[in-house]
Formats: C-alpha cells, sequence, structure tokens
C-alpha cells in the first residue's frame, strides 16, 4: 500500500471516528442541555431515569447507529462535505427533535409540557420533508443521507408513540408499530447468520404512505387541541395497515411473498 493511499485510509477513518464518538457526544451534551435549561420537564413519579438522560441518550444514539453503518471509503475526497451538507443538517436538527420527544416520554405530562411533544415532533416531520427536498435540488442525494434519514425516521417512530402510550394517548398496543421495525431486522440479521437467502422485499410505495399517514396521525395525537378517546378510536384503524405491511415484508424476505416467486433472490442493503 502507498503512503498516500495509507494517509488517505487514515484520514478517512479519522473522519469516521468523528461521525462515530465526537458527534454523538455532542449531540447529547446539546439536547441534554436543552431540555435541562429551556424546557420545564419533570421525571414522571413512575420513572427512574431523568427526561434529559433520555433526551441525551436518544439523541447519541442516532449518531452512533449511522456511524457504525458508514464505511471509511464512502466518504471520498471531501470527508467533511459529505458529512455536514445542508440537508444532513437538517436531519440531524429532527434527530435532536425526537430527543426531545424521547426525553418528554419519561416527563410528568403537566400543563407547562403538554404541547412540547406535538410541537417537536411535528416540526421533524416537516424536516422529513425539507431534507429530502434539500438533496434533491440545491444539495446532493448521499448514501449516508439515506442512511442518517432511515434512522431518524425509526427513531421517530420509537419516540412519538412511546409519549402517546405513556401520557395515556394510545393504547399500549400502540408501541408494535414501534417494534415492528426491530423485527423486521431481526429476522433479516438472523437469516444472513443462518446463510439463509434474503429475498427482495416488493417494489412498492405503500409504506412510505403509511409512515406520512403515521407522522401526521401521531403529531394530531400527541397535540392536547385533540381529544384522547378520538385517537384512541382511531388507533387500531390507522396501525392496521403499516402492520399488515410490516408483515409482508417479513414474507417477502423469506421467500413466502408473493407465493408464486422465484428461486432468484437479492440482499436488501438499507440500513438500520
Amino acid at each position: 500500500m502507498s503512503d498516500r493511499v495509507q494517509l488517505w485510509a487514515g484520514a478517512a477513518s479519522s473522519h469516521v471516528a468523528v461521525v462515530g464518538v465526537a458527534l454523538p457526544l455532542l449531540a447529547a451534551v446539546v439536547v441534554g442541555a436543552v431540555v435541562a435549561v429551556l424546557l420545564p420537564a419533570e421525571p414522571a413519579a413512575w420513572a427512574s431515569v431523568s427526561p434529559v438522560t433520555v433526551a441525551a441518550a436518544f439523541a447519541a444514539g442516532q449518531l452512533w447507529v449511522v456511524a457504525h453503518n458508514t464505511d471509511p471509503a464512502e466518504l471520498g475526497d471531501e470527508p467533511f462535505g459529505y458529512l455536514f451538507g445542508l440537508a444532513n443538517t437538517v436531519t440531524g436538527m429532527r434527530s435532536a427533535l425526537y430527543g426531545v420527544v424521547a426525553g418528554l416520554a419519561v416527563a410528568a405530562p403537566t400543563a407547562a409540557v403538554a404541547w412540547l411533544p406535538g410541537v417537536c415532533y411535528g416540526v421533524g416531520v416537516v424536516c422529513d420533508k425539507l431534507d429530502g427536498t434539500i438533496a434533491r435540488t440545491v444539495g446532493r442525494e448521499t448514501t449516508l443521507g439515506e442512511r442518517l434519514d432511515m434512522t431518524v425516521d425509526t427513531a421517530g417512530f420509537v419516540a412519538a408513540p412511546a409519549v402517546a402510550v405513556l401520557w395515556g394517548l394510545l393504547p399500549w398496543w400502540y408501541l408494535s408499530l414501534s417494534a415492528a421495525r426491530y423485527v423486521f431486522l431481526g429476522v433479516r440479521w438472523l437469516r444472513r447468520a443462518r446463510g439463509l437467502t434474503v429475498f427482495e422485499r416488493p417494489d412498492s410505495d405503500l409504506g412510505k404512505y403509511l409512515a406520512g399517514v403515521q407522522m401526521v396521525f401521531l403529531t394530531a395525537v400527541l397535540l392536547p387541541a385533540v381529544p384522547t378517546d378520538l385517537g384512541w378510536r382511531l388507533a387500531p384503524v390507522v396501525l392496521a395497515p403499516s402492520l399488515a405491511v410490516f408483515g409482508r415484508d417479513l414474507l417477502a424476505i423469506s421467500g413466502l411473498y408473493p407465493p408464486s416467486r422465484g428461486a432468484d433472490a437479492v440482499s436488501h442493503g438499507d440500513e438500520a
């Protein structure tokens, strides 16, 4: 290996270290400080951890997952431009907002913080639409951006239902939405670990549309202006299609959907 290649490899690895260590720590400090200083959130009576701790850990965890799945070679010749593009910055703001939402899950649902989960999650949903538009127009679409976006989407579907359930705004079984993605990833990992084929999922945008419905529904449920009993009545209607799509995808990667599919398979490359 030439000296130039060795230098490049070392630099790329150091940039990944920045993503994997420094940025998660920075996110934890910033989000934790926001919750501690600016938000009047007191821990719920049953909670053994503070909103600050949960918010900081949740924000840091999202960036750690992204870094864990990022190859140094992916960063190219301009790693900082690749890492800190405008679209990625907007997605990072969304990650921080979802960290605040997660922290509020263990906060007492007082009048002082009643609007915060819905507002923070709702602004995050708007940012979700904004970062993609930026990437396709003034910025650039990257593998890292897609990975970050998917990770933050998944985190939002953990934080928002957790607040809704723990605050009594949705029934406990709505947390199955949070678990569904991790069940899918677990089944996929297990098949790969056993040397089994991971088949292609159906080429369909239905999952994206249903994710959008979930985001709108969760935002509405978290806002005090929406009656709690309305959220409970609509919950099974909104949840069932999303779980059905996850079930379809589990069958698909196992080679069981559609029943007539051929033997050819392609492993999916999306990250957690």
